[in-house]
């Protein structure tokens, strides 16, 4: 039997990494990941709390430790966190262990789909707009570089965008 490809997903909060992977996942037949998720059911906590407890730093230490330990896997679609790809070597994971695709959206977009989240530690804000276009200035180089492909999601729903990325690696 042929090896079965991965699809990893990258791009901001808010892009609809988690929900057009679910979407993937189910109409490729592979498992679906989310690296956030998995760091919590590792840690039995959520990700605010490991902010708050440890700090961003100890975040991305745990989130690099889980990318590379699930990009390892066979016949996943992976949803990353927005800030996987700051750290080197999850670029280079995700890189070499799948098809990387990076879901892009506006950052009205982003705030349009966020607005109301409290689970994202680095929007408790004020401005969450500034800190949305910061991220972006910062992250945006990342995952064009990383990315074999690019989707945009601000006009589409997730299910589309799903059938679009099927299409597009003719799988």
């Amino acid at each position: 039997m042929a090896e079965q490809r991965n699809i990893f997903l990258i791009g901001p909060m808010g892009a609809g990494k988690s929900t057009i992977g679910r979407h993937l996942a189910q109409m490729l037949h592979l498992d679906f990941l989310d690296s956030d998720a998995e760091i919590e059911k590792k840690t039995g906590a959520d990700i605010a709390w490991v902010f708050d407890v440890e700090g961003e730093e100890g975040f991305r230490n745990r989130e690099q430790s889980m990318i590379d330990e699930l990009t390892q896997k066979h016949g996943i679609v992976l949803a990353t966190g927005g800030g996987a790809l700051i750290r080197p070597e999850n670029r280079i994971h995700l890189s070499a262990r799948g098809i990387v695709v990076y879901l892009k959206t506006s950052v009205n977009k982003q705030l349009a789909r966020t607005l109301k989240d409290k689970r994202r530690p680095l929007l408790q804000t004020d401005d969450p707009r500034t800190v949305l276009e910061a991220l972006a200035e910062k992250r945006n180089e990342f995952y064009d570089e990383v990315a074999d492909y690019t989707m945009e999601t601000d006009e589409q729903s997730a299910k589309v965008v799903a059938s679009q990325i099927i299409a597009l690696l003719d799988f």
